[in-house]
């Protein structure tokens, strides 16, 4: 929407809203005499917003996608615009009162649509329907590896040296216990400002229904799918006694499998539909193990086990979930998989539902090992991790970027996980995401921080296929957290320079969750290096001209600050307080609008004391995360009350993912008979 625009329509809501006695009609008159001139008449409809439609507040209420971003616009203070007149504290808190009472009246029309699990899940549930003592297949998804057994969340305690690898960028790092002869499939794409369990994302064509049938009988047939590494081999797959009525044993055993892999109780008629296929196969005279392998393929490629999806309701609307979709609902979204029996069992007898129980069953996942797939799935993509892998900072510049014929960058991108691992199983406060008084570094990691390194007596080695990485206190506050780890700086930085917008951008989508719009698509690309006639410019004056632009100002008022904030650190994370053409680097800046801030420490300091807009933050991407699709308006009341009851608690992660798994949204679905 066009800022002025926007500044008009807050405008006439504040006066409607302060003028109630007036009636509607006072908000058609305004429309007509100050807003519809851009949003209606003459078939202008800039910001893709046409007022001439809005007849009445009620009108206002049914459009909750306006009213979400005129409440984010305000409530983050990028509208007005700064060279309009701006909005007094009190009329800023009112009119963002009034805004979300109108948006609690609004209608949620959110439908979560069925879709299959991702390869990461696919992988994680068929390890633990059969109990395989290894993975189906290695995952680059997967960026942190375990060389020993660090993560053990039922201590409650982090070990202060871990020994990790980094798949993505190291080979070596690749030896793990799999399956010979298995080759997953393609990997599933992460959602623009989302996460790769999105449910519009994963649809299930019938290529790929064929390919998950060769995929099964790979799994079932590879030489390593023996007694040795398939757990539940002597329950299910081993040949019964000779006493044993063949057709009831396998009956039993199907009926236990089936319920596990399908996460709910079985039917009947698909009981009976399953034993017959085995019965069938044994009369062909099958051998037995075989026979039972052909009916595990064949449930590893039915849309029962690989789709995950709410059951249909008779109600309109809003309905609560049935213990079964809660129990997949917790499971897929803390462990990444299937539920195990005590989920399941607490599912059959009713007592999942209850808020007590609910609670009891994410204590105990919390410690469970299962909880490093959250780890592994869950924080790197938050934080876009991905992206340095295609980092290629200049060689000549940045020489101490590249180790041998290793990237530095497999060890970066391995801090800010840890530091995520251990303010989740510490159960610390969300703050110590931004500004931590811990970190973890690799001897050569800490010799790259140069002026940052924490112990700088430590000494590198050839750390390469097996990284020891200790546990640093962090007194220097420039470093701690994950906005100012090396991996950020690199990931949003190019090959010559660093990128003030790119890192502004990450900033906002990743720690406020409030991502900018993309750039007009004519706006022209600032060069890595500068052109001739402009080496004497700051960076910060080469990008002065694209706020010149109408249409690019908002979102540079939004994203600059944050971006600038962090220009101290060059592009591969090292502290520079100059250029190299010798001008200082200008960091400084106002957060909001009424923090300013000098110096990367006092930015630190202006995020902390909008802690409360972290946590909506960081709550609204783990929601998101939760129920696998994008937040409507509608979810936004929930994430409120799930940030203000973590703000209760000093803001401990433990209690904000308790606080997810017990909201509205969570335990509730919407009948696809919404539109």
């Amino acid at each position: 929407m066009n800022s002025c625009c926007f500044f008009i329509l807050c405008g006439l809501i504040v006066g409607c809203l302060c003028a109630k006695a007036e009636g509607d009609s006072s908000i058609l008159t305004v429309f007509q005499k100050r807003c519809v001139q851009c949003h209606g008449e003459n078939g202008k409809e800039k910001g893709k917003v046409n007022l001439l439609k809005i007849e009445n507040l009620v009108e206002l209420t049914s459009q909750p996608d306006l009213l979400g971003e005129l409440i984010d616009v305000i409530d983050f203070e990028e509208m007005p615009p700064e060279d309009e007149p701006q909005l007094g504290a009190g009329e800023r808190a009112t009119l963002l009162k009034e805004l979300k009472a109108l948006r609690g009246q609004a209608v949620s029309r959110v439908h979560t649509p069925m879709r299959r699990m991702n390869r990461f899940q696919y992988d994680n549930a068929v390890v633990d329907l059969f109990g395989l003592k290894g993975v189906v297949f290695s995952l680059p998804e997967r960026m942190m590896r375990e060389h020993k057994n660090y993560f053990k969340p039922e201590t409650g305690k982090m070990a202060d040296m871990v020994t990790v690898g980094s798949r993505p960028l190291g080979k070596s790092q690749l030896i793990e216990k799999r399956l010979g002869g298995v080759a997953p499939f393609p990997q599933d794409l992460r959602a623009e400002h989302g996460y790769d369990n999105r449910g519009d994302h994963l649809s299930l064509s019938p290529l790929l229904m064929e390919s998950f049938l060769r995929l099964a009988q790979s799994i079932v047939e590879s030489d390593d799918f023996n007694p040795k590494n398939v757990g539940i081999w002597n329950q299910f797959f081993a040949s019964p006694g000779a006493d044993e009525g063949i057709n009831v044993h396998v009956r039993q055993r199907l009926e236990r499998f089936l319920s596990r892999a399908f996460r709910r109780p079985l039917e009947a008629e698909l009981l009976d539909r399953y034993t017959s296929f085995v019965m069938e196969r044994l009369n062909a005279d099958v051998t037995f193990p075989d026979a039972m392998k052909s009916v595990a393929a064949a449930v590893l490629s039915s849309p029962k086990f690989l789709y995950l999806y709410n059951g249909s309701s008779l109600e309109d609307g809003s309905v609560p979930i049935d213990a079964f979709e809660l129990a997949s609902r917790l499971s897929f979204f803390l462990w990444g998989s299937v539920p195990d029996q005590e989920l399941l069992d607490a599912a059959s007898s009713g007592e999942l539902t209850h808020p007590g129980v609910i609670e009891a069953q994410l204590a105990r996942m919390l410690k469970d090992q299962k909880l490093k797939r959250f780890c592994d799935s869950f924080p790197s993509q938050w934080l876009q991790l991905e992206r340095i892998i295609s980092s290629v900072p200049n060689r000549e510049k940045f020489p101490g970027f590249y180790f041998l014929k290793y990237r530095d960058s497999m060890h970066m991108m391995l801090e800010p996980l840890l530091i995520f691992e251990t303010v989740l199983i510490e159960n610390q406060p969300i703050t110590q995401l931004i500004d931590s008084d811990f970190t973890y570094r690799s001897t050569l990691l800490e010799e790259a921080y140069g002026d940052l390194a924490i112990d700088s007596d430590k000494k590198g080695g050839n750390q390469v296929v097996v990284l020891n990485f200790h546990r640093m206190p962090v007194t220097d506050r420039r470093s701690g957290g994950v906005i100012t780890n090396a991996a950020v700086m690199t990931m949003t930085s190019g090959p010559e320079r660093t990128q003030p917008i790119t890192r502004g951008a990450w900033v906002a989508g990743v720690i406020f969750n409030n991502p900018p719009e993309p750039p007009p698509a004519n706006v022209p690309v600032l060069g890595e290096k500068p052109p001739d006639g402009q080496e004497h410019l700051t960076l910060r004056e080469r990008l002065s001209m694209h706020r010149k632009r109408a249409d690019c100002r908002g979102c540079h008022e939004q994203i600059d600050p944050l971006g600038f904030a962090l220009e101290n650190f060059d592009p591969i994370g090292n502290w520079r307080t100059k250029y190299e053409n010798g001008r200082d680097v200008d960091m400084s800046g106002i957060l909001f609008r009424k923090h300013k801030f000098g110096d990367v420490i006092a930015f630190k300091d202006a995020i902390l004391a909008e802690k409360d807009r972290f946590a909506r933050g960081l709550a609204g991407h783990l929601l998101s995360f939760a129920l696998a699709r994008e937040l409507s308006p509608a979810d936004q009341v929930a994430v409120e009350q799930i940030a203000e009851r973590t703000a209760s608690d000093d803001y401990k992660i433990q209690t904000l993912l308790r606080q997810i798994v017990l909201s509205k949204p969570f335990l509730t679905k919407t009948s696809s008979r919404t539109n």
